[in-house]
C-alpha cells in the first residue's frame, strides 16, 4: 500500500508540473520561511531552529518544487490523539500566491499520507476555517477526509494576513489514509443552511439522531466578502458555527463537501 501511495503522490506532482522532496536540510528552513511569509505575511512564524528539528524527525515536511525553487509545503507532527491513538497532525499545507490552483496542495497532502502509511499509522488530522469553500472542497471533496469535530476561536486572535481580524473558528478534519471514504448520498436532503442572494438562510430542519443527512451552505468566496462586506463575512461566519454545531451535536459529521459551496453531514 505504501508503494502505490507514493506512485499516486508522485503522479499527482507531476500533474502539477512539481516534484516532491523531502525538507531535511538546515537550508531548507529558509525557503519554508520564504513562502510561509509569500502565504501568511511576517506574523507568526515557526523558529529555524524548530523547522530544523522538524526536517530531522522520522517524519519531515515535505516540498513541491519547481525545479530548484520551493513552491509549496506540508508540514506536521505525530500526536496521540484521544479517539485514534497515534496519528500524524497536519499543521500546515502552503503555496505561493501565483502557484495556486494547479493541484499543489492536493499532491502534497498525498505526500503526507504516503509517510503516515510508511509509519504504520492510519489517521491524519488537522484543522481548517470552516467559511473557506476552496478549502473544504479539498479536504472532504476530494481527499476524501471528514469532519468530526469543530471548535469557535480555536487559536484565539492571530495577526498574520490571511486571520487578522476573524474569530479563528476551525474544523478538524479526520483523514483515515488506509480505508478510502464511500460515497455519500444527500440527494433531497434537508438544508439546515441556505443563502438568500448573498445573505446566510437558517432554516427549520429537525435534527433527529441517527437520521439522515442534511446540508449546510458557505459563501463561495468568504474571503472576498470579508474586503468587500464585512458585516456580511461575520454574518457568514456566525451562521454557519451555529449550523455545524447544530450537527455535530446531533451526532453527525461533515462527510462531503459539493458543488463548491455545500457540506453534507451525515
Amino acid at each position: 500500500m505504501t508503494e502505490d501511495a507514493w506512485s499516486l503522490a508522485h503522479e499527482a506532482a507531476r500533474a502539477a508540473h512539481v516534484e516532491l522532496r523531502p525538507l531535511t536540510r538546515l537550508e531548507d528552513g529558509e525557503e519554508i520561511l520564504r513562502v510561509m511569509v509569500a502565504t501568511w505575511g511576517e506574523h507568526q512564524l515557526i523558529p529555524r531552529e524548530m523547522l530544523r528539528a522538524f526536517g530531522d524527525s522520522s517524519n519531515p515536511p515535505y516540498g513541491a518544487f519547481e525545479g530548484d525553487e520551493l513552491i509549496g509545503y506540508v508540514l506536521g507532527w505525530m500526536a496521540a490523539d484521544p479517539e485514534d491513538g497515534l496519528i500524524v497532525h497536519s499543521h500546515m499545507l502552503a503555496a505561493v500566491p501565483h502557484r495556486r490552483h494547479r493541484g499543489v496542495g492536493y499532491a502534497l497532502k498525498l505526500s503526507q499520507r504516503a509517510q503516515a502509511l510508511e509509519a504504520g499509522i492510519d489517521v491524519v488530522r488537522w484543522t481548517f476555517d470552516p467559511v473557506i469553500a476552496r478549502n473544504a472542497w479539498l479536504n472532504l471533496g476530494k481527499l476524501g477526509a471528514i469532519a468530526d469535530r469543530f471548535h469557535r476561536n480555536y487559536y484565539g486572535e492571530m495577526t498574520d494576513t490571511v486571520n487578522r481580524g476573524e474569530r479563528t473558528d476551525r474544523l478538524v478534519a479526520r483523514w483515515d489514509v488506509a480505508h478510502p471514504r464511500g460515497a455519500v448520498d444527500a440527494v433531497g436532503a434537508p438544508v439546515l443552511l441556505d443563502a438568500e442572494g448573498d445573505a446566510p438562510a437558517p432554516r427549520s430542519v429537525a435534527l433527529v439522531e441517527g437520521g439522515g443527512p442534511v446540508l449546510v451552505r458557505v459563501p463561495r468566496e468568504h474571503q472576498t466578502l470579508r474586503t468587500e462586506q464585512p458585516a456580511l463575512a461575520r454574518a457568514w461566519r456566525d451562521a454557519v458555527a451555529e449550523a455545524i454545531e447544530a450537527c455535530i451535536a446531533s451526532g453527525r459529521s461533515a462527510l462531503d463537501f459539493t458543488d463548491g459551496a455545500t457540506y453534507v453531514f451525515a
